[in-house]
């Protein structure tokens, strides 16, 4: 697929514009077009600017608050809880991210759960800003009104993909680990549906829970689900790790399945540690830093493809797009162009890449 690249601070501008075009106050927009500018420089590019035009229709039917702040329901100092009221995930998260540096280095952890915030879109946009403080970052999300993964051996959708992310903090650049619960993304999902093409593996079981690599179950009747990750063999791993963010980022924040929750509400779990209030952070340092170098010197199976930790791909993408441009494929900026044109805002100008997008 060919891409278009664009240059970093003009393409948030251009979002931010965009969502302001649409009722989202500056104050919102440029958090939000930062985190998901960041999801297409981290490779992520499923959760990164592709999901624009949905939020933008959402701002649209009123569906998505474009005011006000959240509802704090809890702080214990430690510990909190907010109510997101259905602001915008990026901005949400963002706010707590923060409020976790500065807690944390005050009580040594500090946790925080968020109930009905709208979409969060890629988690690990996220975690450098909290390990680039060398704090350890720890954030979990589900939402209850949504189903697309049935339970190992199941064939009814039962929760969401799920995503668990962890920033682990150094000598050198952070462990950056974000990875859905389930064997893909309800995005890769919608891509490769909207495109025709499958996936090279079983990630889904039709209605009778026959496995298959067609997304098409999805939009069937009756309709299928994603498997959970480990998939037919391993299913039961990848679903014990996404009951556990049921419990995490619904559980916790006291609003779940169980209300009949409607809408985009989604359930949002943050944590931040301080290794200086435990073993030290000169001590965790030494310790992530020795592991992070024996990953990267374990002998590969393919001497052309060396070990690499969780993020270092994304971090390397990251800084060659920040230099060179953010590069985005020809069906994000079609939409991104018929975007502008219904709201009126000028498109971005881009350039042709060099290459296609990996």
């Amino acid at each position: 697929m060919t891409a278009v690249s664009f240059d970093h601070t003009a393409l948030c501008r251009f979002a931010t514009d965009l969502l302001a075009a649409a009722g989202l106050p500056e104050r919102y927009g440029a958090a939000v077009a930062e985190v998901l500018v960041e999801g297409d420089l981290m490779g992520h590019d499923t959760h990164g600017l592709q999901l624009l035009p949905s939020y933008l229709a959402s701002l649209k039917a009123g569906t998505m608050t474009a005011d006000g702040a959240q509802e704090i329901v809890r702080d214990a100092g430690a510990a909190a809880l907010w109510d997101g009221r259905g602001l915008p995930g990026p901005w949400l998260i963002s706010e707590g991210m923060k409020l976790g540096v500065e807690r944390a280095r005050t009580y040594g952890t500090f946790t925080l759960t968020i109930r009905r915030s709208h979409h969060t879109a890629a988690l690990t946009s996220y975690l450098k800003p909290v390990t680039d403080h060398g704090l350890v970052a720890l954030l979990a999300v589900s939402d209850p009104t949504q189903a697309m993964i049935a339970p190992f051996g199941g064939t009814v959708p039962l929760y969401t993909t799920n995503p668990y992310a962890a920033g682990i903090p150094t000598n050198g650049d952070p462990i950056l680990i974000d990875v859905s619960t389930s064997a893909t993304t309800n995005g890769m999902v919608n891509r490769l549906h909207k495109t025709g093409k499958r996936f090279s593996y079983h990630a889904l079981v039709d209605a009778q829970g026959n496995p298959t690599d067609d997304p098409a179950v999805r939009f069937s009747e009756p309709v299928g689900s994603i498997m959970p990750l480990g998939g037919v063999d391993n299913g039961h791993k990848g679903f014990g790790l996404g009951l556990l963010v049921e419990a995490l980022a619904n559980g916790l924040a006291g609003y779940g399945r169980a209300d009949g929750a409607a809408g985009w509400q989604a359930g949002v779990f943050i944590q931040v540690l301080d290794p200086e209030f435990f073993g030290g952070r000169q001590a965790f340092l030494r310790e992530t830093g020795w592991l992070a170098a024996a990953v990267r010197s374990n002998p590969p199976r393919d001497p052309s493809r060396p070990v690499r930790l969780p993020g270092q791909r994304g971090l390397a993408l990251r800084r060659h797009m920040l230099q060179h441009g953010v590069l985005l494929n020809d069906g994000i900026v079609t939409d991104l162009k018929k975007a502008a044109a219904e709201f009126g805002v000028a498109m971005v100008a881009g350039s042709a890449a060099a290459k296609e997008k990996a």
